[in-house]
């Protein structure tokens, strides 16, 4: 842009009042430095959002400005801009009017860069004015994740077209390609878009004829949109991830795990890889573990009354307390929240785990290797050498842990661990099956807890809504509710949440507490249902009570507690 068009645009933005004079200046300044369009340097600035500044523009220079996220393209008008030059040129191709095609760009005044465009499409052009978010994510959305990058992979591979149709990369290339600097690249901006969606886990399916990806976002998978040409690098991206895991790239008939350490803008995020050979190929899922989801006892969404229990429970000098649930329920959070709050300088704490997530510093972890005999039991007995105070399992799952364990409590060990079971009082016949006999599971268990994860509503588009009928009677039954008077609420759907309706998630706790009555029913052998029965007379809240209540509270909807809690009799 010309100088005098910057200030020309810097006194307009003035005179609508969304820049101060002394803003201006300092922009000015480091528009010279990056040569970028000033309404994008007064943006990375902070003096201005794109929001305010984009209609101020529109209206002052006369160009519309649109939000494409509130537009339908068609796929035809996608296929007249390749990818990799709406991603060089941060261009977005809407429709055609008269044999123009209209582009939303960032900075319409910029007068060569259209020229260049006419010249590159063929076509006259029609720009528009348009958020660099808005454009980023448009050719994500349409173009799918990395496409620019996949079309150089193209490019630069044995890779022809025949009859609309491309032929399969040779195997021998594979390893070859899987060092290459667009293959690199697209794995990174795929692990890069996990991260900025919050995704705690990313599924790579190969299938006969696509290449399926998928993030795991608030414990729900979303279909992520990637070119459908990326099927053709299947093999060159698992074996690009098997180098950053240190795997062995050869071996495509065995399951194979490792683990990456990456820095993604300017954190450090732990990634578990798993691969699984499967019929068109290889399985890649990575776990995505990051340093800002270890929380505090209060963060996990304990209501106060469970908060005080669990403290009290914790506080105790010996017994096991167990955690129950199933995979990715937050049993692991909640147990490492625990730790944390008791890692006193005067505590040895050493944990066996499998794998190892999170690193907490002044805590001893080992991580078992079953191919070299080393197993939670055995792990468990060498445990005892080192004097501590507090031990945690990472899973009882055979009778030898389980009996260890147990022996560990009642010889003055604070023990935690986890099972996988429904409810808390599972949990006792769980351990009762296992061949534990009642009489040490009723003196050795001080508490279970039961938990699940449910997501919490979006706080940009949370609305109130009618509770239907079923919601109606199940809320019934709870104390203390008018059911006249009630309030729920729901995510109606934003950018923010990515129109789910959803944003984070927090736990819902059902907790056992092993007091005189619970455990002469234990060494009585009776049933698990008498058991929780007998809780609920002495005030045990179920999951589903739990659940209710924090849709009460207007933290998540009644969807989301029947998706993950069962009915109760």
């Amino acid at each position: 842009m010309a100088i005098r068009e910057t200030l020309k645009l810097g006194e307009m933005l003035i005179e609508a009042g969304v820049i101060t004079p002394e803003q201006l200046e300092a922009g000015l300044k480091e528009h010279k430095k990056t040569k970028e369009f000033l309404g994008v340097t007064l943006v990375k600035m902070g003096f201005v959002s794109e929001e305010e500044l984009l209609p101020v523009l529109s209206k002052q220079l006369g160009i519309p400005f649109v939000r494409i996220k509130e537009m339908v393209i068609e796929p035809e008008i996608i296929k007249r801009v390749p990818a990799k030059f709406a991603s060089h040129y941060k261009l977005m191709p809407l429709r055609m009017e008269n044999g123009t095609l209209v582009i939303a760009v960032t900075d319409p005044l910029d007068i060569h860069t259209i020229d260049d465009i006419k010249l590159l499409l063929g076509y006259d052009v029609k720009p528009v004015l348009a958020g660099e978010k808005d454009i980023t994510e448009a050719i994500k959305k349409y173009y799918g994740i990395g496409a620019g990058t996949v079309e150089k992979m193209l490019e630069k591979t044995a890779v022809e077209e025949a009859e609309g149709k491309v032929t399969e990369v040779v195997t021998e290339e594979v390893e070859e390609l899987a060092e290459d600097a667009s293959v690199i690249k697209f794995v990174n901006q795929l692990l890069s878009q996990a991260v900025e969606e919050r995704a705690t886990d990313v599924h790579i399916e190969p299938y006969e004829d696509e290449l399926k990806v998928r993030f795991r976002i608030d414990g729900v998978l979303n279909d992520i949109s990637v070119p459908p040409a990326i099927r053709h690098f299947a093999s060159a991206i698992v074996s690009r991830i098997k180098i950053m895991a240190n795997l062995n790239i050869a071996e495509r008939r065995l399951p194979q795990d490792g683990r990456i350490i990456i820095k993604i803008k300017g954190k450090d995020y732990d990634l578990r890889i798993s691969i699984i050979p499967c019929v068109f190929g290889e399985s890649v899922v990575i776990r995505i573990l990051s340093p800002g989801m270890l929380y505090s006892l209060e963060e996990l969404g304990l209501l106060e009354r469970d908060l005080k229990i669990l403290e009290e429970m914790i506080a105790k000098p010996h017994g096991i307390i167990f955690n129950t649930g199933p995979t990715g329920s937050g049993k692991t959070t909640t147990l490492y929240a625990c730790l944390s709050k008791i890692n006193k300088p005067g505590i040895k704490i050493i944990t066996i785990e499998d794998p190892v997530e999170y690193q907490l510093k002044g805590i001893v972890q080992l991580q078992v290797h079953p191919k070299i005999g080393f197993t939670f039991a055995t792990g468990l007995r060498s445990i005892l050498r080192h004097d501590p105070d507090v031990i945690m399992v990472g899973e009882v799952r055979d009778l030898e842990t389980a009996e260890t364990a147990i022996r560990v409590a009642l010889t003055g060990h604070l023990v935690f661990s986890t099972l996988h079971t429904n409810d808390a009082a599972g949990g006792v016949t769980r351990l009762i099956d296992m061949g534990i006999e009642p009489f040490l599971v009723a003196s050795s268990v001080e508490c279970i807890i039961a938990q699940r994860l449910v997501r919490l509503i979006c706080p940009d588009c949370k609305k109130a809504v009618k509770p239907s009928k079923d919601v109606l009677e199940e809320l019934e039954v709870m104390e203390n509710v008018d059911v006249d008077k009630i309030t729920i609420f729901e995510g109606k759907g934003c950018e923010h949440c990515k129109f789910t309706g959803y944003r984070g998630r927090t736990g819902i706790y059902e907790f056992l507490v092993i007091n005189n009555e619970i455990r002469k029913m234990i060494v009585e052998r009776l049933p698990s249902d008498q058991i929780k029965k007998k809780a609920m007379e002495m005030g045990m809240r179920t999951l589903r009570q739990d659940g209710w209540e924090k849709v009460l509270k207007g933290l998540t909807t009644p969807a989301e507690v029947m998706r993950v809690t069962q009915r109760e009799e």
